[in-house]
């Protein structure tokens, strides 16, 4: 396997930016793909190690294009994730005023968070989507686009000018972009984890999500994202994309999806992860009776009664 890292580029990206923060990609080539789907691609067909691509942001949610393409396809599989503060700038062509610009460009996952800034400043603009950031401020570059909305380190590298910075329209305002490679054995639990699945259910029926969402609650884990996507199968076919706390070496998220393999018509596992957002000492307390202490207790309670020994 070559010791590389795909991402989602060209360069100068907020992906490349939060990619960077990894300890692990000074030792790597990083290479650069036009979209998170080549890049995924990439891996699958062994050209890459792993690839880094955005997965959900603070204002939107879950980012459609990378959960759809972890949906579908050969499985791969989520090593580790990375958060990074988003804030734009409006890169433009050196020379060029407000008043100037008619057309601009960036990620559609940034539309929404630059929505009521453009409204307020280019009304009258009209919206054109790109690849990614960067690749909006090379289209300006080019002189397709008058300006776009890309992080102001990427202004240097395309040889534009930031005319507006720390452009937002929510505070603090982050974005999640996680390494995902080919299936292995998921790193050990670190005591502050995130364990990602995809579900399909069995039938559709009253309850049905009530069903999934109750292997979880049951055992005292908490989601943290729950989104559907269509599977293309007609209107009203739905998995969902789930993340849940804890890791699948504990007993709880084990036995948690354990009952969803039972009752959901297929179950995808995305890994077991440290997540970013605290560290391992600052994890949620268990509710009682959900460690893995008193999950192995119960168990050997029932195997006494089995043998008359209760």
């Amino acid at each position: 396997m070559p010791a590389s890292y795909a991402y989602l580029g060209p360069e100068g990206t907020f992906t490349e930016v939060a990619l960077r923060t990894l300890p692990e990609a000074a030792t790597r080539e990083l290479i650069p793909y036009v979209s998170v789907q080549s890049a995924l691609d990439a891996v699958r067909a062994g050209e890459a190690e792993a690839a880094f691509v955005p997965i959900e942001n603070s204002v939107e949610g879950g980012i459609t294009t990378t959960l759809d393409e972890l949906v579908a396809g050969e499985p791969l599989m989520i090593y580790r994730e990375v958060l990074l503060s988003i804030t734009f700038a409006l890169l433009v062509r050196p020379g060029t005023k407000l008043a100037d610009i008619k057309t601009v460009s960036a990620h559609p996952a940034a539309q929404p968070q630059v929505r009521n800034w453009l409204r307020a400043h280019l009304p009258d603009a009209v919206w054109e989507s790109a690849a990614s950031n960067a690749d909006a401020a090379r289209l300006v570059q080019e002189g397709r686009y008058d300006a776009a909305f890309a992080g102001e380190f990427a202004a240097a590298r395309y040889g534009l000018e930031a005319l507006e910075t720390g452009i937002h329209d929510a505070e603090n305002a982050q974005t999640r972009f996680v390494l995902v490679g080919r299936p292995a054995r998921p790193a050990a639990p670190t005591g502050a984890d995130k364990t990602s699945v995809v579900l399909w259910q069995r039938d559709d029926h009253p309850g049905a999500l009530r069903d999934l969402l109750g292997e979880f609650a049951s055992r005292g884990i908490n989601l943290m994202l729950l989104q559907s996507r269509p599977t293309g199968a007609g209107i009203g076919n739905y998995c969902f994309c789930i993340d849940a706390e804890g890791h699948i070496a504990d007993r709880r998220m084990a036995e948690a999806l354990m009952g969803l393999r039972r009752i959901c018509l297929q179950v995808r596992f995305l890994g077991s992860y440290p997540r970013a957002d605290i560290a391992p000492g600052e994890a949620r307390p268990m509710l009682p009776g959900t460690s893995d202490e008193e999950f192995m207790a119960a168990a050997d309670w029932v195997a006494r009664c089995q043998d008359g020994r209760f």
